[in-house]
């Protein structure tokens, strides 16, 4: 039986802390964590997979240390291999907003697997949660279910060149959209230039067709489009960039893109893989009331399961194989048993006040922290939209662009990540990653990381 020795500590904290004893974490001796078990797995998983992990972040080369294993998910809580509980804020990198084996989902996705997990074929699940979905968000009338992030990503960028004729996107530098070839690029010198791959194994011709600019930059934007006027096919941004920090966007710069893509012709593309169903059930499109003219999701819409979509106008989406020339398929699209998840995922986001609990959470969470970290003058940010929240080593009232994140203040990230870990609060491996409120986090849960965030703020900058 796993012990929870963490709860116990974290308790204690609280209860100083709530003596008027701000530091009292730093009365206790926090003991080392036994990882014994998953630095076993993880050696043997080296021999398997190319670094030991079958994605890079999972590797914890940014913070250090051992890559946790874990075995079971509950509510706001995970546990790993050697039996360490944790507080969880990574929730599977987002899809989670209910917390891990939520019992609608579960008896959802158990009661369709007994049928059959795919049939490679029509379901009835197919059309109830595309039902669901189109009843509930106004800003696209057809979607295409896909089996990830990246591939709706993907496939919206080549329905976009297949609706426009023309080759050349526009992307932004901070914003992440899959591994796609053509979006696995860095910004060349230049205020608008051609970009480079960022990766091995994308041949230059993938990457010229690329365009990479800042954010929050409206001159460069002109420049580029006054320059490639007439090639350009797609704009893809994710209106709440948060793949590479929290860049909180004013709306203003992505009104302009509106305006700039109606003017010239150009595809919007709004990749809401993460904000989409997280920020609000119409995700930034309903929180900034912008029209894209085509939207990406990812696994949300599947109860975390393996699951994507993208999503336009009827006549937009009419340009789709078999209906028209753009062609897209995937033997697991639109599974039943990520169809049955995201069904009951959904159900329950659409419960009145659904999303403005998570929001006060989220708020109880931020500004109790940052409370803390000014009255002892740190040199500390968070920043949040809805459920989403991101730590920061800065003073900066805004960053809005990846190149004003000091990469040297965000290796404090790591001991920080460390002494979190240490006192049972899980964020995912990364200072570049952002964290998410589920509706699973109680006020217990928010009070103890509030302890632990402060005591680690002591560690890191102390």
């Amino acid at each position: 039986m796993c012990l929870s020795w963490r709860r116990y500590l974290a308790q204690r904290i609280l209860a100083l802390q709530n003596k008027g004893i701000p530091s009292a974490a730093k009365n206790f001796n926090l003991e080392k964590m036994n990882t014994s078990r998953s630095a076993e797995l993880f050696e043997k998983a080296k021999t398997f997979f190319p670094g030991g992990v079958n994605s890079p972040v999972r590797a914890f080369r940014s913070v250090g240390g051992t890559p946790l294993f874990f075995a079971k998910g509950q509510g706001s809580h995970v546990w790993d291999e050697d039996c360490n509980e944790f507080i969880d804020y990574c929730c599977s990198w987002g899809p989670l907003i209910l917390g891990h084996a939520h019992p609608s989902v579960v008896k959802a996705v158990q009661e369709t697997v007994a049928n059959g997990s795919s049939f490679g074929a029509p379901t009835r699940l197919e059309n109830e949660l595309a039902e669901l979905i189109l009843k509930n968000h106004s800003y696209f009338e057809k979607i295409r279910f896909v089996s990830s992030g990246t591939e709706a990503a993907m496939s919206a960028i080549r329905l976009a060149r297949g609706y426009t004729g023309r080759d050349k996107i526009i992307k932004f530098e901070g914003c992440y959209h899959g591994h796609v070839d053509s979006l696995l690029v860095k910004a060349g010198s230049g205020l608008a230039t051609l970009g480079t791959s960022s990766s091995a194994g994308i041949p230059e011709a993938y990457a010229k067709e690329t365009i990479v600019l800042p954010l929050n930059d409206k001159e460069a934007l002109d420049k580029a489009v006054s320059d490639f006027r007439g090639q350009i096919a797609v704009i893809a941004i994710e209106p709440i960039p948060a793949n590479n920090g929290l860049l909180l966007q004013e709306g203003d710069f992505l009104r302009y893109l509106r305006e700039v893509c109606t003017r010239e012709g150009i595809i919007l593309l709004f990749d809401e893989v993460i904000s989409g169903f997280r920020v609000g059930f119409e995700g930034a499109s309903g929180y900034y009331g912008i029209q894209p003219d085509v939207l990406a999701f990812g696994k949300i819409i599947g109860g975390g399961l393996p699951v994507g979509a993208y999503a336009s106008t009827a006549e937009v989406m009419s340009h789709v194989a078999p209906e028209g020339p753009v062609y897209q398929a995937g033997t697991l699209s639109g599974n039943p048993v990520a169809m049955a998840a995201g069904i009951a995922q959904l159900t329950e986001c659409l419960r009145p006040g659904f999303y403005e609990e998570l929001k006060e959470k989220t708020d109880y969470l931020v500004n109790n922290v940052l409370s803390y970290a000014r009255s002892k003058q740190y040199k500390f940010n968070m920043f949040s939209m809805g459920s989403i929240f991101w730590v920061t080593f800065s003073d900066q009232k805004a960053i809005r662009r990846s190149d004003e994140i000091d990469s040297e203040e965000m290796q404090k990230f790591a001991p920080f990540h460390r002494s979190l870990l240490e006192q049972g609060i899980y964020l995912g491996p990364s200072g570049y990653e952002v964290g998410f409120v589920s509706a699973a986090h109680s006020t217990e849960d928010l009070d103890r990381t509030i302890a632990a965030m402060q005591h680690a703020l002591d560690v890191v900058l102390g």
